[in-house]
Parts: C-alpha cells; sequence; structure tokens
C-alpha cells in the first residue's frame, strides 16, 4: 500500500511541473518569445494544454476575474501540495502502524 502512495505522491509532483511549465509557456508565448507556428512549441503548448485544462476550468469558474491575471495554476498547484502532504503526513503513518 505504501507503493501506491509513493507511485500517487510521484504522479502529483509530475502534474505540478507540468502546471509550471504550461504557466511559463504561455507566458513565453504572451511575450512572442515563442512563436506558437513553430511545429514543436505548438505540440507542446497543446500536450500541456490538454493536461492542464480539465483541472484548471472548474477553478476558473469559482476565481473572480483579476484583469488578466490568472490564478488559477497557484490555486491548483497548492490543492495538489496539501494532498501530497495529507497522503505523506497522515494516511501513509496510520497505514505502517
Amino acid at each position: 500500500m505504501i507503493a501506491i502512495l509513493n507511485l500517487i505522491s510521484t504522479v502529483i509532483s509530475i502534474y505540478i511541473w507540468l502546471l509550471i511549465a504550461s504557466a511559463i509557456l504561455s507566458w513565453l508565448v504572451a511575450f512572442n518569445v515563442l512563436n506558437t507556428s513553430n511545429r514543436f512549441v505548438y505540440m507542446v503548448g497543446d500536450f500541456l494544454y490538454r493536461i492542464t485544462e480539465p483541472a484548471l476550468r472548474p477553478i476558473r469558474r469559482i476565481l473572480p476575474t483579476l484583469g488578466g491575471i490568472d490564478l488559477s495554476p497557484m490555486v491548483l498547484i497548492l490543492l495538489l501540495i496539501f494532498l501530497q502532504d495529507l497522503l505523506v503526513r497522515d494516511i501513509a503513518p496510520a497505514l505502517l502502524s
């Protein structure tokens, strides 16, 4: 059971890094540092959008608009860190005893 919790924790960590990469890529595209007409940039951006958007969409509906600032990745990262901490500090020790 501990192995499954470790796997879940690793998947959460990878998803957090994908959220960070998606936010950075969106900034780079917005400031014209990267161009989405480049096939590789488009493929990476599309992949990150498809992976992160289903989790970010419900948060965006709840959060108020702040003039172009999107806080939904930060909110989701905080929720995922809370969930990961809950798994590691509360659920895993309860399974060991």
